[in-house]
């Protein structure tokens, strides 16, 4: 039983997709598309498969979104849909329910947020609701746990019994007379394809231009659709889409009218009110968000964040020389006895130190998340995003790119305009990832322990600020015009769901996990070799005289005008190409320090000045492979690719070779 779990963004469908399957679930793609796709198995009805689509308003395609969700409903035809609406906010929703009834699939509506409704004094008639739309209609609250069980029982009985949506003619007047007639027109293309007529036409009087040409109709069918809708428009005075638009929202007012219940006051809006006065102030808002954002790193890189990891580190390094001492008692080979610390438990094991930071952040970025704020950041960065051509929209994709930059890039296809797309693409990899903490980490440890967030907060912000002059270069070089309109609904503010958050952060910890024990362990272990070894493949004495160091200097005359002109830095750097989390675990090998003496160990190559300046060049040069492919995927042109990531590099480049002469003249 393949079910398809639809519903408007802020909603609760995340929440909802975690609530049904627990763990039973995994994440890939679309096929053909890089739009994610959440699929899980229903707890305690594993012949229940739920696919989590993409949060959309419409199934018209104006974004990738909405396309992969239409194809998914029209063409893979599940078994059911799943329709989760937000009572608090049940208008704009039920225009979405509106059209996936015409798909005339077997479906169950999950009214969310109940308890916000109730809390307000409000009331909804389930009974009248259900009856006005012709769907079982089940009243939930997905962050509290609250009516999944029924949801589930019905939703198994509606689609095992293939119950379909009770048919509702809601339309009138013009538009259901070119609606029917459209209809009757296309009845035998829509019986070929496999979808309701009525669905199609009323998707063609709105002007759906990809769903005709797929129906393959004559020039003389395409003239008589096109006859018909404009004798609509003209008796109704209005285009095609405003008279779709206001059919649809003239029956859900109907059906609101008869089933909810208003409160006297919306006690979560007027709240909502009250602290939007303040948090999208117009001077107060950015302050605000940097004063936030300054305390998250205070706390997960200056109080919580360092003493978590010294623990972890401290443990992984006392792990370390018990199994060197055990090796040693039982006469282990030197050579393997080095292979295992020096490679596997340095590399690897410095990398896993920074666990606990990663886990605070994203702790504090989803709570942030789930609560509504970060809509409104979006809504605060239209204005200055418009400054460099683009709209708020854009916005997100880049604050994804602060996790990585893979899901970031991939997220731009949410963006209508192919001009706003490529030029996000081009200014995510600006946002610094979660990668890139443990080098920050490391070496803030290492040259500014007192100053640690400090220096965090200037990086994240620099790397925004070259966001922008890049921006502005491209907005009048390159991709010259005008964003799209940025509309975006803001929610009432909500306590965070501690099940999504906590779901989340089990899965950056186990992705991060995964890459350590899989890319970094990898990593190490070549870097270990080359290290160890000369091009003779004889074990050297001395790190300088090994083929790595010998690859090394060919590169490092390049970076000696940036302060760390050094083999060991410039195969950090190569390495970082890789995965950014393998600079720090290169260091590791390459110096044979544990977590504990990393930071003495890089104190002996780097001064204050060149390692800030080594700080900004790792957080502006171009970032991993996986995020080059990605950005060459969604660009479509290797040539682009190629372009970002010279530039990015040869940016990164002049930044670092700024702050170290300037800082070098300043601090001597």
């Amino acid at each position: 039983m393949n079910i398809a779990l639809v519903g408007n963004q802020n909603s609760g469908k995340t929440t909802l997709f975690n609530q049904l399957t627990g763990s039973n679930q995994h994440v890939g793609n679309f096929p053909g598309v890089t739009v994610e796709r959440k699929e899980g198995t229903v707890r305690y009805k594993k012949e229940m498969n739920v696919v989590d689509l993409p949060g959309i308003y419409s199934l018209a395609p104006y974004s990738s979104e909405e396309k992969v969700a239409r194809d998914f409903i029209v063409k893979n035809k599940p078994d059911g849909i799943i329709n989760i609406v937000d009572a608090s906010n049940i208008e704009r929703n039920l225009y979405l329910s509106m059209q996936l009834i015409e798909i005339h699939v077997p479906m169950v509506i999950a009214l969310n947020m109940m308890d916000e409704v109730r809390e307000s004094g409000g009331t909804i008639k389930i009974e009248e609701l259900s009856c006005c739309l012709g769907v079982p209609v089940v009243p939930i609250s997905a962050s509290k746990n609250e009516g999944i069980a029924e949801l589930i029982e019905v939703a198994y009985k509606t689609f095992r019994d293939r119950v379909y949506p009770q048919q509702t003619d809601y339309c009138a007047g013009e538009v259901h007379r070119t609606i029917h007639s459209i209809a009757h027109l296309i009845e035998d293309h829509a019986e070929r394809v496999g979808v309701p007529a009525k669905f199609i036409a009323t998707k063609l009087v709105e002007g759906d231009i990809s769903l005709r040409d797929e129906l393959e109709l004559n020039s003389n069918e395409i003239d008589m659709i096109d006859h018909a809708v404009k004798e609509m428009e003209d008796e109704l005075k209005t285009d095609r889409k405003s008279a779709i638009a206001d059919m649809r929202y003239s029956y859900i007012e109907k059906v609101v009218a008869g089933s909810v219940v208003r409160p006297g006051v919306d006690r979560s809006r007027e709240r909502t009110l009250r602290i939007d006065r303040l948090l999208t102030n117009k001077y107060l808002a950015i302050p605000i968000f940097l004063s936030i954002m300054g305390l998250i790193f205070w706390l997960t890189f200056g109080v919580i964040g360092s003493f978590l990891s010294d623990i972890l580190g401290e443990g992984i390094d006392g792990l370390s020389e018990l199994v060197r001492r055990a090796m040693e008692s039982v006469a282990v080979n030197p050579t393997v006895i080095s292979l295992v610390t020096d490679g596997v438990f340095s590399g690897v094991g410095s990398v896993l130190t920074f666990i606990p930071t990663i886990i605070l952040l994203f702790f504090f970025l989803s709570m942030l998340e789930d609560s509504g704020y970060m809509s409104r950041v979006a809504f605060v960065m239209d204005t200055l995003l418009r400054k460099i051509g683009l709209s708020g929209r854009s916005f997100v994709p880049m604050l994804i790119g602060f996790g990585c930059s893979v899901p970031a890039i991939m997220s731009t296809r949410t963006l209508p305009s192919e001009r706003d797309r490529k030029m996000t693409i081009f200014l995510v990899p600006f946002m610094s990832c979660t990668a890139k903490l443990p080098i920050y980490g490391m070496f803030t440890l290492a040259f500014f322990p007192k100053q640690a967030a400090l220096v965090m907060i200037s990086l994240y912000v620099l790397g925004m600020v070259l966001a922008v002059l890049t921006g502005l270069l491209m907005k009048n070089l390159i991709f010259r015009g005008k964003p799209v309109p940025f509309v975006m609904e803001l929610p009432n503010y909500r306590l965070p769901g501690m099940k999504s958050v906590l779901m989340l952060l089990w899965d950056k910890t186990k992705d991060f996990l995964t890459k350590a024990f899989t890319l970094i362990f990898i990593a190490s272990l070549v870097i270990w070799v080359l290290r160890s070894f000369d091009a003779t493949l004889n074990l050297v004495a001395d790190d300088s005289d090994s083929l790595l160091a010998g690859i090394g200097r060919l590169i490092t005359p390049v970076f000696e005008p940036l302060g760390f002109g050094n083999w060991k830095a410039v195969t950090a750097l190569l390495t970082g190409f890789m995965a950014k989390e393998a600079v720090i675990s290169t260091f590791a090998v390459l110096t044979g320090a544990g977590s504990a003496n990393l930071p003495e160990a890089l104190n002996a190559l780097f001064t204050p000045v060149s390692a800030y300046a080594f700080l900004v060049f790792t957080l502006l040069y171009t970032p991993c492979v996986a995020a080059i492919a990605t950005m060459r995927k969604e660009l479509k042109s290797r040539l682009l690719a190629i372009a970002a990531v010279l530039y990015q590099t040869g940016f990164a480049w002049i930044m670092a070779f700024l702050f170290y002469q300037v800082g070098s003249i300043i601090f001597g």
